[in-house]
């Protein structure tokens, strides 16, 4: 029989994921295309725009201003990241097996020898650069909403007095 601890865990990781589904969609979409646009001639330089650590941060602020009012805001925070970012890389493992099988030549096929150094690079490394810098910034984001809101408040009760 279940908990009323073993429901919230539940629910909260049922949460989390939740959130993480559309960026999850959303990177997987992206990924390609930026693949794409490096094969067809654009420089790194335009397409550095077009990565997965902008993205982290920019759901990162998304779900700390969703989730600042929350219970949990942070678990929320760190688990949607933990569910979004491994997932997220995963095509870029794949690009670089892509890459060095048909010597494509784009920045994907740099610096691994193997698929298993691809993987455990791109997804445990690579996921590592988008979770620390897109935690911290979500939480910036909620303790600066959840101040916002407190202010908001006290103003509220003074000017009712």
């Amino acid at each position: 029989m279940e908990t009323e601890l073993d429901i919230n865990q539940k629910s909260t990781v049922y949460r989390a994921f939740q959130l993480a589904k559309i960026p999850i969609i959303i990177a997987l979409i992206l990924t390609p295309i930026r693949f794409l646009l490096e094969l067809i001639g654009l420089p790194n330089s335009a397409i550095f725009i077009i990565g997965l650590l902008w993205l982290t941060l920019a759901f990162a602020i998304y779900w700390g201003t969703k989730l600042y009012n929350t219970k949990h805001a942070y678990l929320l925070l760190l688990l949607s990241l933990l569910i979004y970012s491994p997932i997220s890389r995963f095509p870029v493992a794949l690009f670089w097996w892509i890459d060095t099988n048909w010597e494509i030549g784009t920045h994907y096929g740099l610096y691994f020898n193997n698929f298993g150094q691809a993987l455990l690079n791109h997804i445990g490394y690579g996921s590592l650069v988008q979770i620390i810098p897109g935690f911290i910034l979500g939480s910036i984001t909620i303790a600066f909403m959840s101040n916002r809101k407190n202010e908001i408040q006290k103003t509220n009760t003074l000017e009712d007095e």
